[in-house]
């Protein structure tokens, strides 16, 4: 099966409708000027740098609508696109620059430093006026003739773009991201969430996560709508966009929990918006239940970057009724929940989540034994502890690594976490396992206390002794003035870890 050059298409059928706004610079879009703009960078690129197909280009920037006019210049030379984590310490960008040897890194002001540091011997090009004697990514596109390059017919497996992981156990691994992987996560999200030409979305997941492609850009490029490329989250920014101008939304927990702690959040009128929906990590109930208040039904999701990302989402109707579930599969995918032997698991009980299907990444980059690892009869071992009811709803219980064992019964932190969030004083909130001379290992929350508000150890201890069965209460409690997290929002446990899971 083939995909075809989507972005010509859509300028051919919408040219004056507007494809991407930039609200950090009051920058917006048509199609067809969009396809233009790709076309001219496609053109540099293969002109002016000679990147040949199946090359890799590598880009290291903040969210911006100037990402996806790259993204869609690849496509159309059949160039591979390498999307950086720009918090990540050089020692980091080196490894994953060799792993996937770019020729080329187009960078913004606020990465010179860095990609001053990593360059080698690619060719390098700032998104801004840099040095004089270089030219900048405008003058660039103005040096293009400005004809339009259509991508020819692509084959579905091909590789549009990596995506590497963060990395937590290693090197990161770059995860194979194809043009099918694009076209079936539209087709699991798109009719789920009603995505038309009509909606306007706002992306503020970082551009080298796989939120930040596909939930919801690229759907919305495909179903021919407008995408709101903020440069970051920005509390009263998001808030005024989803007041005004968003229709569709899909955020990760902590910017739901921000907004809800803002003081207009109350009078903030949202009715503009019609769907709301969430993913990255568990939703607290205690919040959920907070934005239900407000009539603002958050409909719960799960993915991984392996799967394009969208597995699951949970319909409207249960978004309150289900709280906690990510819903059921999608369309276009398969799941198991297996126990360690690797049968299947009946409803109610838990085990790992398996996952198969045509928008799942065919593997790692230039990673054969990592990928055959990964896989076992193409199904992809998530990681991820999962449950499923009787009327086949799913939940994401934990991470396999993140659960412990506390005198021989299984912990999953996100059920203790859940009860911490439901403190009012609690602002936010994680639980590791910590090491014990007798149980081998107990709870430790990891706590931020809410603004003006005090909270002793003792206090949250009895809290969670009248909520939780008691090897699950958490034997001691850490005060933090911020949980520390990655770009996608998720608390990063591996740090939490190192820095408390030790004995105090």
């Amino acid at each position: 099966m083939y995909t075809f050059d989507l972005l010509n298409k859509q300028a051919d059928l919408r040219p004056e409708k507007t494809a991407l706004v930039d609200p950090n610079t009051e920058r917006e879009f048509t199609y067809a000027q969009f396809n233009e703009r790709a076309s001219r960078f496609a053109e540099f690129m293969r002109s002016e740098w000679k990147i040949q197909p199946g090359e890799r280009v590598s880009v290291l920037t903040q969210n911006g609508t100037d990402y996806f006019e790259i993204l869609y210049a690849c496509a159309k030379i059949g160039a591979i696109l390498v999307p950086l984590n720009w918090r990540l310490a050089v020692p980091e960008l080196k490894d994953i620059l060799e792993d996937s040897k770019p020729r080329a890194l187009v960078y913004d002001t606020e990465q010179t430093e860095a990609a001053n540091a990593v360059s080698g011997g690619m060719l390098m090009l700032p998104l801004t006026p840099g040095r004089r004697e270089a030219k900048n990514y405008e003058e660039a596109l103005a040096s293009a003739s400005g004809k339009i390059i259509v991508m020819p017919a692509r084959p579905l497996d091909e590789c549009w773009y990596l995506l590497y992981t963060a990395g937590t156990t290693g090197r990161p691994k770059g995860v194979i991201q194809t043009y099918g992987m694009v076209l079936y996560n539209h087709l699991n999200i798109a009719p789920a969430i009603d995505l038309t030409s009509q909606d306007t979305t706002l992306n503020l997941l970082p551009v080298f996560h796989t939120g930040g492609n596909n939930m919801y850009t690229n759907p919305t490029f495909i179903a021919g709508g407008t995408a709101i490329i903020p440069r970051a989250f920005d509390v009263v920014q998001t808030m005024q966009l989803l007041a005004t101008r968003v229709t569709a939304f899909f955020g990760v927990p902590a910017m739901y929990l921000f907004m809800s702690q803002n003081p207009d959040f109350e009078k903030t009128d949202f009715s503009h918006m019609r769907s709301w929906a969430c993913g990255g990590a568990p939703m607290p109930l205690s919040l959920l239940e907070l934005y239900a208040k407000r009539g603002i039904m958050i409909r719960q999701g799960f993915g991984m970057t392996e799967t394009g990302p969208t597995v699951f989402l949970v319909d409207g109707a249960h978004a309150v009724t289900k709280s906690g579930s990510v819903g059921k599969p999608q369309p276009w995918v398969e799941v198991r929940i297996v126990d360690r032997e690797g049968m299947d698991v009946p409803a109610g009980e838990m085990g790992e989540l398996l996952i198969k299907g045509p928008g799942v990444t065919p593997g790692y980059w230039q990673s054969p034994e990592i990928t055959r690892q990964s896989f076992e009869d193409g199904w992809l071992h998530s990681g991820d502890v999962a449950r499923r009811d009787g009327e086949g709803y799913y939940y994401i219980v934990d991470r396999w690594k993140d659960m412990f064992i506390s005198g021989g019964e299984n912990v999953y932190p996100a059920e203790v976490e859940n009860v911490l969030f439901s403190h009012p004083a609690v602002a936010e909130a994680a639980v590791i396992g910590a090491a014990d001379a007798k149980w081998g290992e107990v709870g430790r929350a990891v706590v931020v206390v809410k603004t003006s508000q005090t909270l002793t150890e003792q206090e949250i201890i009895e809290f969670c002794q009248s909520r939780l069965a008691k090897y699950k209460v958490p034997k001691s409690v850490v005060f933090v003035p911020a949980l520390p997290r990655n770009a996608a929002g998720k608390v990063l446990k591996t740090e939490l870890r190192k820095q408390y899971a030790g004995n105090p």
